[in-house]
């Protein structure tokens, strides 16, 4: 069955329900950032917290990342955003220029795109062969078996978005002046090859969602579920995780 079709339908939890959950989930976030970092319980830092968005454009990722980040202290957290690789980062492996940007223990990153830019883009508009990005599966899964097991808690996002409903945030950006900045021509052509992107996410999932480095895929019509359900999957996930390594989670609330 397809995880994108299975998604696609809007959930709707109405303002004041989501506005309360939100928060509610923030502030249980903001606990348990101070408790990997070490501010809370017994002040021993905690394993290295990594959140990955990827998804179709206009699907709701800078809105969620920002949800996700309101409540921590910028100190405490990096947002990183990647788009194509230079010419010298060309020169490299392609996994070799994320390497920076992952935390260490007791830190938190969150990821704009990521090393998946390998089996989507670059895939569908032929920037790797078909021979580099048939191995990119395999190359990303033993990638990440390697920073789980040194620790890090992974959490991988798609957001998703209907055909109908990116239509209209595209043609809703276009129309304003403030935000038509965000609209691009490779936007618009992106569109056109939405087939093709949908076979390349469909693939992606299927061979890159494994134990400890599972995906999420988040239904975005609905922006406040979306953001509601980032944030709280987040905070399920280091819980979960936490509680199978023996912390106490009292110390986070």
């Amino acid at each position: 069955m397809s995880r994108l079709g299975s998604a696609a339908a809007p959930v709707d939890l109405g303002k004041k329900t989501a506005r309360s959950r939100l928060e509610q989930a923030q502030q249980r976030l903001l606990r348990l950032r101070l408790l990997l970092g070490g501010q809370l319980g017994d002040h021993k830092i905690g394993p290295p917290l990594c959140v990955l968005f990827e998804g179709w454009d206009a699907s709701g990722k800078g809105g969620a990342i920002k949800r996700l980040v309101a409540p921590l202290d910028p100190r405490h957290v990096r947002v990183a955003q990647f788009a194509a690789p230079t010419y010298d980062e060309k020169r490299h492996h392609f996994l070799q220029r994320f390497w920076t940007v992952l935390p260490g223990w007791g830190g938190m990153a969150v990821l704009d795109r990521s090393w998946y830019g390998r089996v989507l883009v670059e895939r569908v508009e032929g920037f790797a062969t078909e021979e580099q990005w048939a191995r990119a599966y395999q190359e990303i899964v033993e990638f990440e078996r390697t920073l789980t097991a040194e620790g890090m808690i992974l959490i991988k996002f798609w957001m998703h978005v209907s055909d109908d409903e990116q239509l209209a945030r595209f043609q809703s950006r276009a129309e304003d002046p403030l935000r038509a900045w965000k609209l691009t021509d490779e936007d618009w052509r992106n569109r056109e090859r939405r087939g093709d992107y949908e076979a390349a996410v469909e693939d992606m999932l299927a061979k890159t969602d494994v134990a400890r480095a599972g995906w999420h895929v988040i239904p975005g019509d609905d922006k406040q579920y979306a953001r509601l359900a980032v944030v709280e999957q987040v905070c399920h996930t280091v819980e979960q995780e936490l509680s199978a390594r023996g912390y106490n989670l009292q110390d986070a609330g």
